[in-house]
């Protein structure tokens, strides 16, 4: 079965403003963003590429932008099913504000009981993004053969449900997994079982320093900003 490249969108805005966007319209990759999405055609130049798959929403689209202008080959497919988690009353809401709601808790420590006020579960987010990964699993397969690669554009909590599927985890343990932005993450389909054969990649290691303020034992709700 094929090889999917899954890439988180760039930094946005919403997340250098520390807004929980969800489906908010309008939501761009800000300066830094852009530079990342620029780099990501170099990032996957050795990969035979067959197929893109990509979140409707603008802050994905804007990421995929360079790779396809490099390479006018490759068909974007938009599939709303790995758009972001439906967040709901949150959406578009400040994360220093929502980290005091008694839900956040639940989130944090028991996500498969979250569900979001006026949203969705975030059991039915996963549900959703595991299975359009399957059926494009099945296409791609179908289509380009059983050694093709692939690259999906998504989001950070999409990409931890993803990941957490690949490695039969529990969906409670889906907030140990990190994937900044433009983090690529590459998993390896096959008969019996998925291979996580990479993990948040971003050829960058900042986010490893050390920093004067110790980052916060909470998970990032929406996947976080990434390095400074």
């Amino acid at each position: 079965m094929p090889t999917l490249i899954l890439v988180r969108h760039g930094r946005s805005t919403a997340n250098t403003e520390g807004l929980l966007a969800g489906w908010t319209p309008g939501v761009a990759l800000d300066e830094r963003g852009a530079a990342q999405a620029a780099a990501l055609p170099g990032r996957l130049a050795e990969l035979p590429l067959t197929e893109a798959v990509s979140s409707p929403l603008q802050r994905c689209r804007e990421t995929l932008r360079p790779l396809l202008q490099a390479r006018p080959e490759l068909t974007v497919h938009t599939d709303e099913r790995i758009g972001e988690c439906h967040y709901g009353d949150w959406s578009g809401r400040k994360l220093a504000e929502l980290k005091d709601e008694p839900l956040m808790e639940v989130v944090q420590a028991h996500p498969s009981a979250a569900a979001f006020p006026g949203g969705e579960s975030m059991r039915a987010m996963q549900t959703r993004a595991a299975e359009a990964v399957r059926e494009w699993n099945a296409r791609v397969e179908r289509d380009h053969g059983p050694d093709a690669v692939y690259v999906m554009c998504s989001h950070g909590d999409i990409i931890k449900s993803l990941v957490a599927d690949a490695l039969g985890l529990h969906l409670d343990l889906f907030q140990r997994i990190s994937v900044e932005p433009c983090s690529i993450t590459a998993i390896r389909y096959t008969r019996l079982r998925p291979f996580l054969v990479r993990l948040g990649d971003t050829g960058d290691f900042t986010s490893l320093v050390p920093r004067e303020e110790p980052p916060a034992d909470d998970a990032p709700v929406g996947g976080g900003a990434g390095a400074p």
